[in-house]
């Protein structure tokens, strides 16, 4: 007798191989049989006709570690399949930490991941960890979804050199204390260490891992060594030289230590058309050598959507106006209505009030939406004409008479050139990733990327068949990260299955939500064309909603 038994399922196992038709029989959290079961062998019978049967994807980079604590499931990324997901990315985890540093982290995480205030200020849970084991205890009990964490460079760093780990390099006694602490991580459970060498603090100040010295990187990576865990690394994606500096530092890690290495993100833009084809250049050449240097590409366009409430990523690359956002509200206000301020802005915005960058943008939503309808959908050039304005003044204007709450969205930013993307994320070398599940939640819907994988490259472009799409989102990944019994459908390997139509899957429309702790807004996307999905054996999702089934687990 079988827990559960999906039956008439196209099985496509995450092998590579062509799809077949099969039943498939679950029991004690395992793959048990694949082939003809009988319905009397069968508890809980699911009816596959018309899907696909595959094994539950993994997505190698998200920031969800602070709403594990609130939320198991992850939502809605176990709706869209996921049934794995690796936080800690990009030198930030919540442990170790002690209780001295909590604040300093939470400013990073607010920086670098767009999260809002009200996750971290008590409502949402309660701090009751310094340890890493202890942190993943508070997670374990009511997990929906399986975690494969990393832990961070930096809260490393801070745990062993306090404030001087924003101020200096390490000493040789500090970084054999550093190697103790990522054993003690790797032992509780971290699939790996993640460290940036771009990320700022709230005070723009450099997050601790860019102060570690190479020898620093070296000695940790010899300690993952020990162990054959991942080194995950935010490189300067933004200089193609010194990303092919990254990489070959990567190699040279990966070969002494023999580990794996990824770096995210990877991704293809107008602006610069030979970043991609160098960096993929490079590290095809290390590959070759015997290196593992995993490059993360997303699949989704580069979406941002902002307001003058909260800073935003939008402006990074413009000093002034990415100061300006980050003030206090009532100072931000009373400088955007300033003559000064606004001078200063307008002239910072660049030629004609920067028409060629904030004139695409479009008035995503503004309060009140029935009076103000005729802006909603309209580009901020439109606008700006209409008042006779530049498009910088415009934007304050709108941002001012509504209380900061107009939101604006750039869209099709880069990466969304599908005759370029496609063959990238079907070649061989390229690890699917990067879609900061948990992060920028103001800014940008952090979910669906599966779902845009196949509508988009598997029956759009064709770059990839269904079943290499499969592949690369569940065995590759799985093989990649040494996530053993993971990303394949067979005997003994565990019961994580997705169960999607081929013909519809895909990701729903973006949405504002708020379901976050406090006041906070998140944007969203739904899944389209997921029928079910069981995590370890048990039905966490399916298309009457979640089940809370509490099977998720730890795994490294």
């Amino acid at each position: 007798m079988y827990d559960i038994v999906v039956k008439n399922g196209l099985i496509v196992d995450g092998s590579g191989m062509p799809g077949y038709r099969s039943d498939l029989g679950i029991k004690a959290g395992k793959v048990a049989h694949i082939g003809r079961i009988d319905d009397a062998e069968g508890g809980q019978v699911i009816d596959a006709q018309g899907c696909v049967v595959a094994p539950g994807f993994i997505d190698p980079h998200t920031h969800f570690d602070a709403q594990l604590l609130w939320d198991g499931e992850a939502r809605p990324a176990l709706a869209h399949g996921v049934t794995t997901i690796v936080p800690g990315n990009c030198s930030l985890s919540l442990a170790p930490l002690k209780e001295a540093h909590r604040e300093g982290l939470v400013g990073m995480f607010r920086q670098i991941e767009e999260l809002p205030k009200e996750v971290f200020d008590g409502t949402a849970f309660e701090w009751t960890w310094e340890r890493f084991d202890d942190y993943l205890a508070a997670i374990k009990s009511q997990l929906s979804i399986n975690v494969a964490p990393l832990v961070g460079h930096s809260v490393i760093r801070m745990w062993v050199m306090d404030t001087a780990a924003q101020q200096r390099a390490a000493t040789a006694e500090e970084i054999e204390q550093m190697q103790d602490l990522l054993r003690q991580a790797l032992e509780a459970g971290a699939v790996g260490l993640s460290t940036s060498y771009v990320d700022i603090d709230t005070n723009l100040y450099p997050v601790p891992s860019r102060w570690a010295h190479s020898d620093e990187l070296d000695a940790l990576a010899a300690v993952l060594g020990e162990y054959g865990k991942m080194l995950q690394v935010v490189p300067e994606f933004y200089a193609t030289d010194i990303t092919i500096a990254r990489i070959d530092q990567l190699a040279e890690l990966s070969l002494k230590y023999n580990i794996p290495t990824t770096f995210s993100p990877l991704f293809d833009s107008a602006a610069t058309p030979d970043n991609v084809p160098r960096a993929m250049a490079r590290v095809k050449e290390q590959m070759a050598r015997g290196a593992r240097v995993w490059p993360q590409v997303q699949t989704r366009p580069i979406d941002i959507s902002f307001c003058f409430d909260l800073p935003s990523l939008f402006f990074a690359g413009n000093p002034a106006w990415f100061r300006a956002m980050r003030l206090p509200t009532e100072e931000k206000i009373a400088f955007f209505s300033s003559t000064e301020g606004r001078k200063k802005l307008v002239e910072a915005a660049g030629p004609e009030g920067g028409r060629g960058w904030l004139g695409p943008l479009v008035i995503r939503s503004v309060p009140d939406a029935g009076t103000n309808e005729k802006l909603e959908g309209r580009t901020l050039a439109e606008v700006a004409d209409e008042r006779q304005q530049t498009p910088a003044e415009c934007m304050i204007d709108l941002s001012l008479q509504h209380d900061l709450d107009v939101h604006f969205l750039a869209a099709n930013m880069g990466h969304n050139d599908s005759t370029r993307v496609g063959p990238l994320l079907a070649d061989p070398m390229v690890h699917v990733g990067a879609s900061d599940g948990g992060a920028h939640i103001a800014s940008f819907a952090t979910y669906g990327d599966t779902g845009y994988l196949f509508s988009e490259f598997v029956r759009g472009s064709g770059s990839l068949s269904l079943e290499q799409a499969v592949k690369k989102i569940t065995l590759d990944t799985a093989n990649i990260w040494g996530l053993k019994g993971r990303g394949l459908l067979q005997q003994g390997f565990a019961a994580d299955v997705v169960i999607f139509d081929p013909n519809q899957i895909a990701r729903g429309e973006e949405q504002a939500v708020r379901d976050i702790p406090g006041t906070g807004m998140r944007y969203i996307r739904d899944a389209i064309g997921v029928n079910s999905v069981i995590v370890n054996g048990a039905l966490a999702y399916d298309q009457t909603g979640y089940k809370e089934a509490h099977t998720g687990q730890v795994v490294s």
